[in-house]
């Protein structure tokens, strides 16, 4: 399982506060000769008002201050790209200490505000279907660069005369396979359910996986929050090659760890299965009729994403006839489903859009050259 093994060392020594949680900054502080209730000041002042200055923690001695200038720091990256959209949707491209860009989506509504988050630079895995893919894979983010995400997006929301509580709703669903960087995604969950911290709801906060089942098993066991598996097929066949991840981890597999996961939080409501809708691919009757079957005796609810097509990609967005032939089907089967809104397509900010610029390790971008098979091109 990958963990924090990425070359991600930065050029300033001190340490960065943003990637701790509240028993890491106990630790810390007790290290310093201080008291650990100075941990739950510093992270209140940190990730409530958005505070990077030391000399403004008003509760603070000025000598921790000054020793806290010394050796530590309260540093996020760079916007390097701050785009609206029409329909209100805010993307972030963010420029990280190495040179690589992420990016950062906010979907605000009337009754909430969603904030999806990358949790790596690129994406390991290869789905076909996915530009985020396409760009390949570069490395994992640390905790602070996932910690600085949701403290960034706040604090210009702030600045701008909106709450940063305007964030209500946190999905890992960005750039990246969340449980692929399991140990980092983890310990930033600390600090995003923290009381102290953002305090959000168990219930506001979604992990998308295609399927890493072994993470899988663990995140249940860790921490009580919303799962999102990323299924678009219901055969092995197909999903082998919209989501090669399949091959390793098949769908008996995947299914049988989803109730795995239920079971052991029998308080969970549901999970949600993201199924992109692709054109003569994955999107008639019969598939719909298959999908039932699938998720027999799981509670769900199916997330129907229309296709966002980017340049090369092979494959066209599916009619709406389509899509709500197939919610129909399964909503008479009981299973609750809806159809994903399009928000930020103007500005690559959809489902499967985040691209950023990154340095690719992977040499992925190469194979697209030439055809993939299977692929419409």
């Amino acid at each position: 399982m990958n963990t924090s093994t990425d070359s991600t060392a930065k050029p300033n020594a001190r340490v960065n506060l943003l990637g701790m949680n509240r028993q890491e900054m106990e630790a810390f502080f007790v290290s310093l000769g201080e008291k650990p209730f100075r941990a739950s000041q510093i992270l209140k002042w940190l990730h409530q008002q958005h505070i990077a200055d030391f000399s403004q923690m008003t509760n603070v001695s000025k000598a921790m201050q000054l020793r806290l200038a010394e050796l530590a720091c309260i540093e996020a990256p760079e916007v390097a790209v701050d785009q609206l959209s029409v329909d209100g949707t805010r993307k972030w491209a963010l420029r990280l200490h190495d040179g690589n860009v992420i990016e950062t989506v906010f979907i605000p509504e009337d009754d909430r505000g969603t904030l999806c988050i990358s949790s790596q630079v690129g994406c390991a895995l290869d789905c076909s279907f996915c530009s985020t893919a396409r760009q390949g894979f570069s490395r994992n983010l640390t905790v602070d660069e996932i910690l600085a995400q949701i403290w960034l997006a706040g604090k210009l929301l702030k600045e701008e005369g909106r709450s940063g509580r305007n964030i209500t709703n946190l999905v890992l669903m960005g750039m990246g396979e969340p449980m692929l960087n399991y140990e980092n995604v983890v310990r930033a969950i600390d600090i995003f359910l923290d009381d102290f911290a953002y305090g959000l709801s168990k219930r506001r906060v979604t992990v998308s996986t295609a399927g890493v089942i072994p993470a899988m098993d663990r995140l249940a066991d860790r921490h009580d929050v919303q799962l999102a598996i990323s299924l678009h097929a219901v055969n092995d066949e197909l999903r082998n090659e919209l989501v090669p991840l399949n091959k390793k981890y098949p769908l008996k597999d995947l299914l049988a760890a989803c109730h795995r996961f239920m079971e052991k939080q029998p308080a969970r409501a549901r999970i949600t299965i993201e199924y992109v809708m692709l054109d003569g691919v994955n999107d008639n009757l019969k598939d719909a009729q298959a999908l039932i079957k699938l998720l027999n005796g799981l509670s769900v609810m199916v997330n129907l994403i229309p296709f966002n097509p980017f340049p090369g990609s092979g494959y066209k967005t599916s009619s709406s006839d389509a899509v709500k032939r197939f919610q129909t089907k399964l909503h008479d089967a009981g299973i609750t489903t809806v159809i994903r809104k399009k928000r930020g397509d103007d500005i690559d900010a959809a489902c499967g859009q985040l691209v950023g610029k990154i340095t690719d390790r992977s040499r992925r971008t190469e194979k697209f050259i030439t055809p993939r098979f299977g692929m419409r091109l």
